[in-house]
């Protein structure tokens, strides 16, 4: 004679499942999405006065991405793996290039003599209809071309990669190499 297969009491089963979904909730961490590190300027208040600073024209390069995601520094078509050496060589001007930033020598605290610091800025400007990929693509080149000047400049005051700086060490390297990247909202480019 067969036995009837017993029943599995399921009234429990949903308290099971809860405090194994809370179990997992609480000890899974989330990867936190890592983008560009950029921090907005501080509000203007009612009260102050917002200063004018004036910028020669010589001291920046403007970067353009138009809607076909096709990019230009100062006017000159660009392919997006050619930005980073022409940025360098604009924040640098190594041949004091009059079309190319003035450089104005400083003394930084942490620093041994007196080092000459350009006055670049680089004007990253995209029309609305740029892709997103296209955009970051631009971003990480801006990006690496500073990370590469800044190594550079480690290298040759402290013989030491710019990420194996102590604070200080760094901060000395981004008044000495500062990071300039002014972003416009975006326009309708009529540039093709």
């Amino acid at each position: 004679m067969a036995r009837a297969a017993g029943e599995i009491n399921a009234a429990s089963m949903a308290d099971i499942a809860f405090l194994l979904l809370t179990f997992f909730l609480m000890t899974t961490t989330m990867n936190v999405d890592t983008s560009l590190a950029r921090r907005l300027p501080p509000m203007v208040e009612d009260q102050k006065e917002q200063e004018k600073v004036e910028i020669h024209r010589r001291n920046i390069m403007v970067v353009l991405i138009n809607k076909y995601d096709r990019l230009s520094a100062n006017r000159q078509p660009m392919d997006v793996g050619m930005l980073r050496e022409a940025v360098k060589e604009f924040i640098t001007n190594p041949t004091e290039d009059i079309t190319k930033p003035e450089k104005e020598l400083k003394t930084i605290a942490g620093i041994r003599g007196e080092v000459w610091v350009s006055k670049g800025v680089i004007s990253l400007q995209n029309d609305r209809g740029t892709s997103y990929g296209a955009y970051m693509a631009v971003q990480n080149e801006l990006v690496a071309a500073y990370t590469e000047l800044r190594n550079d400049f480690s290298m040759m005051h402290f013989g030491r990669s710019y990420a194996s700086l102590d604070d200080e060490q760094q901060e000395a390297v981004r008044q000495a190499i500062p990071q300039t990247i002014s972003e416009a909202e975006p326009v309708e480019i009529k540039k093709k």
